[in-house]
């Protein structure tokens, strides 16, 4: 897929000029009340993240009163898949919450380690990496990409819909498969027989509706708020990887601002972030809900031969990333994630 001339459109050039005016001026331009904090996503209000982002607007306005503003800013409505890192990077935003296979394309390789196949049995192991030392270590991965790490969000393990059943490694042979920018997710389809297909989120809808690609992995919550399941015709709970996301934020703001706020923030993000957790669970299963009631998709249940099929299928996925991933941090990664 082509990109845009440049990672910023004319709309948001002004954005770019206040925020490396902020950067020059550092503390000095923090000084303004209430400080603002953009915080963009490319999701809908109505998911997990969304909900976890104004929660988020909610609380820390709450808890500083009023000395800081977050403007929430969804569904692509600033920057796309491609863009907003880099947009977090200049200033022209202050806060994202990007899934974690947005940080391999920025050199934090390490972070794809969340999305190989069926690495994670369940949400009770991958709390014990997010929240234990190796979550921190991620974090401090972004150090020095200008970038800092506050929290972890959930969104859920993932389906996979096409226009076709999709019951074994087999039925994914020739089909073009959307994935988000990963190498992990490359090698993942690629050994289902499929051909990966790198595209914005917010272009899922339309490259489905027009066959550009045939089909897509993604959480219940997410398909059905972007009406995926309008466009697909079958959608397989496989349950085969997990989709989360890193709150973070431009490094040298975040350090710029006073402790006293920056504490209340911390707060804020603390909170928001057990909120986002509980609610990401309730809102897939609510999503699988409404999109089995439309009678619009069929939903395919695998039986435990066909999932042994999946698995077998996926298992070399791996080891092929291990030098890329890490095989320290995958050997970790699997440790924290059997430990009782």
């Amino acid at each position: 897929m082509s990109r845009s001339p440049g990672p910023f459109g004319s709309v948001t050039r002004r954005a770019l000029g206040a925020a490396a005016a902020l950067l020059v001026l550092g503390g000095t331009a923090l000084a303004q009340t209430p400080i603002v904090i953009k915080f963009s996503h490319v999701v809908a209000p109505d998911t997990p993240k969304g909900r976890g982002a104004d929660k988020f607007k909610e609380l820390a306005e709450k808890y500083t009163g009023g000395n800081v503003k977050v403007e929430v800013y969804p569904n692509s409505q600033l920057f796309k898949d491609k863009e907003e890192v880099e947009a977090l990077q200049l200033g022209a935003v202050q806060m994202l919450a990007p899934s974690l296979a947005k940080f391999g394309p920025l050199g934090a390789k390490e972070f794809e380690v969340f999305d190989l196949p069926y690495i994670l049995p369940d949400k009770a192991a991958l709390r014990r990496v997010t929240e234990g030392p190796l979550g921190k270590r991620l974090f401090e991965k972004l150090e020095t990409k200008g970038i800092s790490g506050l929290a972890f969000w959930d969104n859920g393990f993932k389906v996979m819909s096409a226009n076709k059943p999709l019951r074994l490694p087999a039925d994914f042979r020739g089909l073009k498969m959307r994935i988000q920018s990963s190498k992990v997710l490359e090698a993942q389809f690629r050994a289902l027989g499929s051909i990966p297909q790198v595209m914005a989120f917010s272009e899922v809808y339309q490259g489905m509706q027009t066959g550009v690609v045939d089909g897509s992995e993604n959480t219940p919550s997410n398909m059905f708020t972007q009406k995926h399941h309008e466009v697909q015709k079958y959608a397989t709970l496989s349950d085969h990887g997990y989709i989360g996301y890193a709150v973070i934020v431009n490094k040298k703001f975040w350090d710029g601002l006073p402790a006293n706020l920056r504490g209340q923030l911390d707060k804020a993000m603390k909170e928001a972030t057990t909120y986002a957790n509980e609610v990401a669970s309730k809102d897939n299963a609510d999503a699988l809900d409404e999109m089995k009631k439309s009678g619009k998709i069929q939903f395919i249940e695998l039986t435990a031969d066909e999932k042994a099929a999946w698995r077998k299928a996926l298992e070399p996925v791996t080891a092929d990333m291990a030098k890329r991933v890490g095989k320290d941090v995958i050997e970790e990664f699997q440790r924290e994630a059997r430990t009782q």
